[in-house]
């Protein structure tokens, strides 16, 4: 017959990150219905234009390596 170990706790982490958490707080971008606090970072829009995208939902450009 097998024999287990008992489970043991996992240790926990902090959710934030180690820096100042007073300047982790206002750099936070949230948004409460149509208010935001911090602009948003910019849309990537480097890239070429792909074919046969259609009625695409999702974006025409492609990124990385096209080879």
């Amino acid at each position: 017959m097998a024999t287990y170990r008992s489970p043991k706790p996992a240790a926990t982490q902090a959710v934030l990150p180690d820096t100042d958490n007073k300047k982790y707080m206002k750099d936070m971008n949230v948004s409460v219905g149509t208010n935001h606090s911090n602009a948003y970072k910019p849309t990537k829009t480097s890239g070429i234009k792909i074919r046969g995208t259609g009625c695409a939902t999702k974006g025409v450009m492609a990124r990385g390596p096209m080879a």
